[in-house]
């Protein structure tokens, strides 16, 4: 009976020991009630502006383009990886452990990485759209039928994929002495800063892809783009250019906030990192970018605006 005792003693105290504790917000606890009612505004007009864009680009018929489909599918992922962080953070604002467990860590950052580079592969392929739009006009609903919408869409979710597999396995692979997770959420560089060992090798492994990732979709993002801006600024009408420019402002826009934010945290040397101030950074990119990208493209958008104004006044006409 005592040796089952003890069994129980060591099988309760090695869970504890695989359980991360995240610190969140807690060096100011007097803002934790204020900081729950921003985040759940945040969180629920993301899922309300992303659902809402989703819903919309399927219920109207004129916005069943290539353009469309991407931005439908940027809604989708926008939902799902500021719901991998958002409610998990909610939640442990007012609890005093932020405990989660091994396996749960390293889950949420599987899927919150794996999102993460399948938006950037997809706004790639959105850039790409742009450039066959407006310097291939005649062979656009050639060049992006449905079916190469469809392929572009899943070697977006492949290469997030493959991408997240490996920052996963490369930060999991690391012994780790402490169990205070100084985040809200299990990120790489607050994980590598518990490992019990030098990370020189994990950070170059981290650098290297981050930075493969970024490379190939910035590339492609700059390449679509300096071919547009050579055709639209070869348009003989003014108004045939400012059109042009006001197509692509929406996605500039998001492209810009979305990478400029990624290579701050993550393509900085190790020592350069403050993790304080990546914490507040995260904030931005987690929960406001989701929140924002369906603001820009509705409010930069007369297609969207357009096909909301019609299902408004459908709905009011039905009443």
């Amino acid at each position: 009976k005592k040796s089952q005792i003890t069994t129980d003693m060591d099988k309760e105290n090695s869970s504890v020991e695989t359980n991360f504790f995240l610190l969140g917000f807690r060096d100011h606890p007097k803002l934790q009630v204020l900081l729950f009612l921003v985040f759940f505004f945040i969180y629920i007009m993301t899922l309300l502006g992303n659902l809402g864009m989703i819903t919309l680009i399927t219920t109207s018929s004129h916005l069943h383009t290539p353009m469309y489909f991407f931005l439908g599918v940027l809604s989708f992922i926008d939902a799902c990886y500021s719901s991998v962080i958002a409610p998990k953070l909610l939640a442990d604002l007012f609890s005093e452990k932020k405990a989660i467990s091994y396996n749960g860590c390293a889950t949420q950052l599987y899927f919150f990485c794996s999102l993460v580079d399948t938006e950037s592969f997809l706004l790639a392929a959105m850039a790409y759209d742009r450039y066959v739009a407006i310097c291939n006009p005649l062979l656009y609903t050639v060049i992006m039928s449905k079916r190469v919408c469809c392929q572009l869409v899943f070697g977006a979710f492949l290469g997030g994929t493959m991408s997240s597999i490996i920052h996963t396995t490369n930060t999991f692979n690391l012994s780790f002495c402490s169990k205070e997770i100084n985040h809200f959420f299990c990120d790489i560089s607050p994980l590598f800063s518990l490992s019990c060992f030098d990370t020189y090798i994990h950070d170059i492994v981290l650098v290297v892809f981050a930075s493969l990732v970024e490379a190939i979709c910035l590339l492609t993002v700059l390449l679509s783009y300096a071919y547009i801006i050579v055709a639209i600024l070869k348009t003989g009408s003014a108004e045939g250019r400012k059109k042009g420019f006001s197509t692509c402002a929406s996605h500039l826009t998001v492209v810009t906030i979305y990478h400029g934010t990624l290579i701050f945290i993550y393509l900085r040397p190790s020592t350069d990192h403050s993790l304080d101030i990546d914490k507040v950074t995260s904030v931005f990119y987690t929960l406001i970018i989701p929140m924002l990208n369906p603001l820009i493209y509705s409010l930069r958008n007369n297609d969207v605006k357009n096909a909301l104004r019609k299902i408004i006044h459908q709905k009011i006409l039905s009443q």
